[in-house]
């Protein structure tokens, strides 16, 4: 059951500790006993997922992420997920990290500012790229932690501060490129101000649960914004949770654009999801409306799916039902924990795992039809992930119609 609410996590398993390490010797397991693990992540998600530029692709099979997080989070280090570091804060997945360092082009005589909620991964992975990171770390136990991990692997160019993220680091002004690694409602200006004429800024900016991440490049003292790709961050602080103008509804959720009518962006991501992995936008006979998704993948075990943040509280929202529409051409399980289906899991304030419901695992060939389920929610629960897609399946799997209906009883 653990590995199958692994699985529906929507991400692959890539450090099965012991199995993984059975056919190294003694001693090249000591000396890196996760490089086996890293180079899948690598060889697996982030060069299929679009990560190409060398030198990215170099610091990322060699940074430690198991460092930065708990020693009994360790086995999932390498998976492709963020997970909880506490203080209800998340170090981020390994794509997003790279895709992030990608779109910041670092250049080795870059001074470049971090701002991070206080894992310390994400200038570890800048590290050998640049000439000089200064990260903020925004919560203070995590930032110490942080600091003495980045000390002691001798990451000697990283810079920590412990503050405040909105207000950057003015003494070491002007950055080259910034990176932001928690989301604001909008773009701090004193950023903006320490941001290097020309230079470029990696930032998550929307509502909670519903963001897009931009690269901007300053000219003539403006930020000209291009949007990448949705995504979904934990928030830059406490106040600037509180001061959200838009703020998220956590006793009636909702999914955002599950009928797929919205139309895809210039870079052909669907809006409300992220992650979005082999999703592709359709419009021949839907079953309602004009559009659906299908998820299409040839290589068992591959990545197919995307996933869609939701506010829920579990203590006032008791059950829900979640339904779909659903068509299936071909769809051949791989392991028994890689089938296609729509899925929800649930996690606490600090966002540990508190389980996953799906609907029944779809196989074969299916003309369109709908499918739901009634549940209950675990007490607990404070946010949700929506997930849609194969999860390792092959075929053709898709998707209309996604609704959720909560009750308080």
């Amino acid at each position: 059951m653990a590995v199958l609410l692994r699985r529906m996590a929507g991400f692959r398993f890539l450090l099965p500790g012991i199995v993984l390490l059975a056919g190294l010797t003694r001693s090249a397991a000591a000396v890196d006993p996760y490089e086996i693990a890293r180079n899948k992540l690598v060889d697996e998600i982030l060069i299929t997922g679009g990560i190409s530029d060398p030198r990215v692709i170099r610091t990322m099979r060699t940074t430690p992420r198991h460092e930065f997080v708990a020693r009994e989070l360790r086995p999932k280090a390498y998976m492709d997920m963020s997970l909880p570091i506490g203080d209800k804060q998340t170090i981020s997945s390994p794509f997003i990290v790279a895709y992030m360092t990608q779109s910041l082009d670092p250049q080795p005589s870059d001074k470049v500012l971090e701002i991070g909620t206080g894992s310390g991964f994400q200038a570890a992975v800048l590290s050998p790229l640049v000439k000089e990171v200064y990260t903020i770390e925004i919560v203070e136990p995590l930032g110490k932690s942080a600091e003495a991990v980045l000390g002691r692997l001798k990451y000697e160019n990283v810079h920590v501060k412990i503050g405040d993220g909105f207000q950057g680091w003015p003494e070491h002004a002007p950055f080259d490129k910034i990176v932001v690694t928690c989301s604001p409602e909008n773009v701090p200006q004193p950023l903006v101000d320490q941001l290097a004429e020309g230079g470029l800024m990696v930032i998550p900016v929307g509502e909670r649960y519903q963001q897009t991440m931009y690269l901007m490049r300053k000219k003539d003292g403006k930020l000209d914004m291009a949007a990448l790709r949705p995504t979904l961050f934990v928030p830059m602080t406490g106040r600037a949770e509180e001061n959200r103008r838009v703020k998220p509804d956590p006793l009636r959720p909702k999914v955002v654009n599950g009928d797929f009518e919205e139309d895809a962006t210039d870079l052909k991501y669907i809006p409300g999801w992220f992650y979005e992995r082999l999703a592709f936008w359709e419009s021949n006979a839907a079953p309602q409306g004009k559009h659906y998704v299908a998820f299409r993948n040839d290589v068992a075990g591959r990545s197919s799916h995307m996933l869609q943040g939701i506010p829920l509280d579990g203590s006032r929202v008791k059950s829900m039902e979640i339904s779909a529409r659903v068509k299936a051409t071909n769809v051949t399980r791989g392991n028994p924990d890689e089938f296609a289906t729509v899925a929800i899991s649930f996690f606490d304030e600090n966002r540990k795992d508190l389980g996953t419901q799906w609907l029944d695992p779809i196989s074969g060939t299916l003309s369109w039809r709908n499918q739901s389920k009634k549940f209950r929610v675990p007490l607990g629960t404070r946010e949700a992930i929506l997930r849609v897609g194969l999860f390792g399946a092959t075929g053709e799997f898709c998707c209309d119609d996604i609704r959720i209906n909560a009750s308080d009883k």
